[in-house]
């Protein structure tokens, strides 16, 4: 069996981890390295125990599978200076890049080369390499692009553990925000939650308590009853008085944080009531 030679552009923390899973796979020959920074690159060999960092796109060889683990703005411009520095083949080539909010013709350039071309999402936290890649086998991997390029990715990533599922390629935006607010705004209302109860006088020893507890209990509810069973609070029960009492107190201590109240409490009521977040059925 031919075996799979693969270059990757960008060693960051994903690229690093994703190198260092493909090179356990027997079938999957390591190649050429390219990154901004060198020591990422260095780095990246380091992990995979195969590869070699080189300093131009001209330098890196031919190959099947290319990794480009660039951040989301570099994408189309990494892709028109690789385009520029290849021809076009039979062999054609599979490119996939790993960013949640762009989609594979983001780097349409090299279609013109007759190069397949995909992205692929891992929903996994990348804040250590070693970490991530121990961490890979049952991650949720979004996968969108070229039919023929998936067909090809799909078992090569499902090898490495990755439980992978089909995003609409004009559905990128939407289902990146949803990841957004899932994650990074979850983190944003717990330092929200955590400043109004120092504002109330809680010691600060219990506030990180306080929002332990509660976060372990709504997680594990939302996990196993969905969101609109595991919903509560004042404005889940339909009480009012407290919502617009409690909506003004925010707003008088952070006005901003009140806005996000009152939009929250608007939907709340709506997923209790009917299942859905949206106000335009009540």
């Amino acid at each position: 069996m031919d075996r799979i030679k693969i270059n990757l552009i960008g060693a960051g923390r994903v690229g690093q981890t994703l190198l260092s899973l493909l090179s356990t796979l027997a079938d999957c020959q390591i190649q050429d390295i390219l990154s901004a920074s060198r020591s990422s690159a260095e780095k990246a060999v380091q992990r995979a125990g195969a590869g070699r960092v080189v300093s131009d796109l001209s330098d890196m060889r031919s190959a099947d599978l290319w990794v480009v683990a660039v951040p989301d703005t570099q994408i189309s411009i990494i892709a028109s200076e690789l385009a520029a520095t290849q021809t076009a083949t039979d062999q054609n080539p599979i490119a996939f890049h790993c960013s949640g909010f762009f989609p594979a013709d983001e780097m349409a350039a090299l279609r013109n080369l007759g190069w397949r071309l995909a992205s692929v999402h891992p929903v996994l936290s990348f804040a250590d390499p070693d970490t991530a890649a121990s961490q890979f086998k049952g991650a949720l991997c979004g996968l969108e692009g070229d039919a023929d390029a998936l067909k090809a990715l799909q078992p090569l990533l499902e090898r490495l553990g990755a439980k992978c599922f089909s995003i609409r390629s004009d559905g990128k935006s939407l289902y990146h925000a949803a990841a957004v607010i899932s994650n990074n705004f979850a983190v944003v209302l717990q330092a929200l939650a955590r400043e109004a109860w120092v504002e109330a006088g809680v010691a600060g020893d219990v506030v990180p308590l306080l929002n332990a507890q509660l976060l372990e209990s709504t997680a594990e509810n939302v996990v196993a009853l969905g969101p609109q069973q595991a919903l509560t609070g004042p404005a889940a029960r339909g009480d009012q008085r407290v919502v617009t009492s409690q909506g003004g107190d925010v707003a008088n201590w952070h006005p901003l944080a009140g806005e996000v109240y009152r939009a929250l409490s608007d939907m709340a009521v709506s997923l209790k009531k009917t299942g859905s977040t949206s106000t335009a059925n009540r």
